[in-house]
């Protein structure tokens, strides 16, 4: 090799490195600076919602889970669970109605997310590990069995939770988020969710995906929100502040990723249990990343299983069509 390339090579590494070095650093301090503001923002996000809210800090399963909780604390409980990479502030137009309803709401931010605690290792990860939680919130509270309704990931813990403890469930929401079996299936053999699922496979690299997401939180929450959405108008400039202050949290980029690093953990235990849990999926049509054949053939995993489609909406249905979302869950839930 010439002196002339090893030159170029050697000034070409030199400037990769001292790039990515620059964009870590740069990183940090962006989400310092929001993280400095996000007691600001999350106290004024909250009083927009003027709702009557509770947030404690509830031991579950060895972590400190940060809940937020209303209604009336008689009412039947029913858990709000999260997903990627979203806060408990994603069912912000979720829990007024229900409170207001009767029900007594949890809505936990799970654990590696925001304000709960996010334990080291991609085995504390796992989806066992993460219903296990539920479980143990769901006894904390006082209570034996609740209503569980997830959304992405939030959606993947709420289909394990009857497989796993059935006798904590009593009826069961989810919303964009494929039955595990149903997604094992296209995965094999649909090209198109194959296609859709790249970013599995980007999220199971180290620290690239933090750096890429971390270096802006807000324009990262910008991307997967807003971006991310079919009906763009469902986050406000002041919303997406907020969802971005979880982004900005110590340690939360690599605990929410190893969420998805935990996939290659999980256990083969061969066929699911089948859910006979009266169970509702709700699921926004346009989804760019979840396929509607996720939505089909679930009748062996789920007897007992109502699908409730909404056109023109994308994956973050509860935000992008909360009226219409509400109404579903609701006559769901005081259905017979």
């Amino acid at each position: 090799m010439s002196s002339r390339r090893q030159s170029y090579l050697s000034f070409a590494a030199g400037a990769a490195i001292s790039s990515a070095a620059w964009l870590i650093r740069q990183g940090r301090v962006n989400r310092q600076c929001l993280y400095e503001q996000s007691d600001v923002i999350a106290e004024q996000a909250i009083e927009r919602l003027e709702l009557p809210l509770e947030a404690h800090w509830i031991e579950a399963n060895g972590v400190r889970l940060h809940t937020v909780l209303a209604g009336p604390q008689d009412g039947p409980l029913i858990v709000l669970l999260h997903g990627f990479p979203e806060i408990w502030f994603t069912w912000r137009k979720q829990i007024k109605p229900l409170a207001e309803a009767g029900y007594r709401v949890v809505v936990p931010d799970q654990r590696g997310y925001n304000l709960s605690d996010k334990p080291a290792g991609v085995a504390s990860y796992r989806i066992d590990v993460l219903a296990t939680d539920i479980r143990a919130l769901i006894y904390a509270l006082g209570a034996e069995r609740a209503i569980i309704a997830g959304h992405d990931w939030g959606g993947s813990v709420a289909w394990a939770l009857p497989m796993l403890y059935p006798e904590v469930v009593d009826r069961l929401i989810v919303m964009n988020a494929p039955h595990p079996a149903a997604f094992a299936r296209e995965l094999r053999d649909n090209p198109d969710q194959r296609r859709r699922s790249w970013y599995i496979a980007f999220f199971q690299l180290p620290w690239l995906p933090e750096l890429l997401i971390g270096y802006s939180p807000r324009a990262s929450a910008e991307f997967f929100f807003r971006k991310g959405a079919t009906r763009f108008e469902a986050f406000t400039d002041d919303e997406l502040d907020m969802m971005a202050t979880g982004l900005a949290q110590p340690g939360a980029l690599t605990a929410m990723l190893n969420w998805y690093r935990a996939i290659r953990l999980a256990r083969r235990t061969g066929e699911p249990r089948p859910i006979e849990h009266r169970t509702l999926l709700i699921w926004g049509q346009d989804d760019k990343a979840l396929g509607p054949s996720l939505t089909c053939g679930l009748e062996p995993w789920a007897p007992n299983l109502a699908l409730r489609a909404i056109p023109n909406c994308g994956h973050w249905v509860q935000n992008e069509a909360p009226g219409e979302v509400n109404a579903h869950m609701l006559a769901f839930l005081k259905s017979e």
